[in-house]
């Protein structure tokens, strides 16, 4: 079947835009990005859109689909009722570029504040062994595909710029857990306190688990679950569990020479 499917898609650029209507054939099985090319192809040719794959596993053409942050390549418009109208827009938290496309350059800045895998100084290429628990445990956040849609709904990020300084926001957050939770992880020998620096560096604490961005996670990664949560619990028994900071402190006594 096809029909004729009306869009409002979002036209302009850092100096202002709007949206503006269409009207565009649509068939069985296809999704919003088949639209959006379709668009390109018969009516306006320099609309700009990011995309790369269309198969929902490098990220690129991530928008707002009625006001929800989606993957326009995984979004199929048998979701939508014949009549409804389609809005399009750019992802909101972040500057326009032009009509869909975004300046994610944000998130490349905050992921090179996240101190890499300090490798086992005593273990060398070939002798790493981990426990099938601890790879599952970390492959789940391995599934990242980089979207920026977590980022992108985080309400401390998409309604106050103010924050984005002092916010790593979920998607980085997440890669702290992760380093923070690997068993062969050697940082705190290399002098690198991820769980303070998720603190006071990455603003751990701004973070107040609404799950919205475990909601929009195409991969399905449970954000919040498995990696904020525990997170903030093991910061907070860091900083104020009196027993953890008594411990902490006759190990460094006991570490000196």
């Amino acid at each position: 079947m096809s029909y004729q499917a009306r869009f409002k898609v979002w036209r302009g650029d850092a100096g202002g835009g709007g949206l503006v209507d269409y009207e565009i054939a649509v068939n069985d099985g296809e999704v919003v990005l088949d639209a959006i090319h379709r668009l390109q192809a018969t009516q306006c040719p320099d609309l700009a859109v990011r995309w790369n794959c269309k198969a929902g596993k490098c990220g690129s053409c991530s928008a707002e689909v009625n006001g929800r942050p989606r993957l326009m390549c995984m979004t199929r418009m048998s979701v939508f009722a014949p009549e409804e109208t389609v809005t399009v827009t750019p992802m909101r938290a972040f500057p326009v570029l032009r009509d869909l496309v975004t300046d994610v350059s944000y998130n490349y800045a905050k992921a090179r504040e996240v101190a890499s895998f300090v490798p086992p100084p005593e273990l060398g290429p070939g002798e790493y062994r981990m426990k099938q628990e601890d790879v599952g445990r970390l492959q789940e956040f391995r599934k990242c595909i980089e979207c920026f849609l977590c980022q992108d709904t985080c309400h401390v990020v998409r309604d106050h710029e103010e924050n984005k300084p002092a916010f790593a926001g979920p998607r980085f957050l997440m890669r702290v857990a992760e380093l923070d939770m690997h068993p062969l992880d050697a940082a705190d020998g290399a002098g690198i306190d991820r769980r303070r620096a998720a603190r006071e560096a990455h603003g751990l604490g701004y973070c107040n688990i609404t799950k919205c961005c475990t909601e929009v996670c195409p991969e399905h990664i449970k954000i919040t679950d498995n990696a904020l949560i525990p997170l903030k619990e093991r910061v907070v028994d860091r900083s104020y569990d009196p027993l953890v900071w008594l411990g902490s402190k006759i190990r460094r006594r006991g570490a000196r020479p």
